[in-house]
């Protein structure tokens, strides 16, 4: 288990290296000079100059991407051109959010998608199934953005149950394990899980309804085994797979929830994200997206060596 564990993290060192180059040429190629946000507009040519040479844009982007790589390795994303704070500082920071707001989606949504899905193959080609499938489509169809407003007016607007803004009273950007944060992070946790359970549910359905109809189940049930013994080894052949689908999902839940958190002024990755793009930041776009990538890449690596552990024959082949 070790030795395949070693050979799938030097698989994940180039991944690794094409993710940054991928980042950097991304955001040199996008257009738009990312200086325009700090100099004056009557600045001349010797002050813009002088600004380019101190953010290192004067410098060939090969040169610029080596500079960028080697000040990574030594824990250094640079400064943001927006607000010239460090950039590490402003990105770990909104991971730190994004990743409980994600998590908190993810417990929502596995367990309930894997419930769902489990019953309607259980009960394949029954009223049940459908109705589970018709409330998986609908997840997954509804724009999760369009779901949050309708939520914020029902819930925040209407009712004045539960907060819309902020991950603390008085739109606080900073987060603690008290209820008044918490109640925050309802409204958006709960948006956020709506397509991952639809996801999950359908996975598992097609899972465990196919592996119902196997031969070595009909020999289970033929020993005199319970219905619950079976199961769980209808549940044993189907993690791996499941386990696959729900790791890309909390990637996504991650990195693509830049919506939900422009929604409910979430202060995670995918505002600073935003706010980046509309500003031009280039240190804070390169950054915050990095991260994002490495955590995907780290993400498969933990799925991968999980999928190993539970189902031995991925590890022999």
């Amino acid at each position: 288990m070790l030795s395949y564990f070693f050979r799938r993290l030097l698989l994940v060192l180039p991944v690794a290296f094409g993710v940054s180059v991928i980042c950097f040429m991304l955001v040199q190629i996008a257009p738009g000079d990312p200086l325009t946000a700090i100099m004056p507009v009557d600045a001349t040519a010797e002050e813009q100059a002088a600004m380019r040479a101190a953010y290192g844009l004067d410098k060939p982007l090969p040169v610029q991407y080596a500079i960028w790589i080697g000040n990574l390795a030594q824990g250094d994303m640079g400064k943001s051109i927006a607000t010239g704070r460090p950039v590490a500082q402003e990105v770990f920071g909104a991971v730190q959010n994004s990743l409980l707001l994600a998590v908190s989606a993810a417990v929502i949504a596995f367990p309930i998608g894997i419930f769902l899905g489990f019953l309607a193959g259980y009960f394949r080609d029954t009223l049940l199934d459908r109705a589970v499938t018709a409330l998986s489509i609908t997840g997954v169809s509804v724009p999760n953005y369009w779901l949050g407003i309708v939520l914020v007016i029902i819930f925040s607007v209407n009712l004045g149950w539960l907060p819309s803004m902020g991950a603390g009273p008085g739109g606080s950007q900073s987060w603690e394990w008290d209820w008044l944060h918490m109640r925050h992070l309802i409204l958006p946790a709960v948006t956020l899980a709506v397509v991952p359970i639809g996801i999950v549910a359908r996975t598992v359905r097609a899972l465990a309804g196919d592996i119902l109809t196997m031969d070595f189940v009909q020999a289970l049930y033929a020993k005199g085994m319970s219905r619950g013994d079976v199961l769980r080894h209808v549940a044993r052949n189907a993690a791996s797979t499941a386990l696959s689908v729900m790791g890309l999902q909390l990637g996504y839940l991650l990195g693509g929830s830049i919506l939900i958190e422009t929604v409910f002024n979430w202060p995670g990755s995918g505002f600073l994200l935003s706010n980046a793009i509309f500003q031009r930041d280039l240190p804070l776009l390169q950054g915050t997206i990095l991260i994002l990538a490495l955590f995907f890449v780290a993400m498969n690596l933990i799925v991968d060596v999980a999928q190993a552990a539970i189902d031995p024959r991925i590890k022999r082949s």
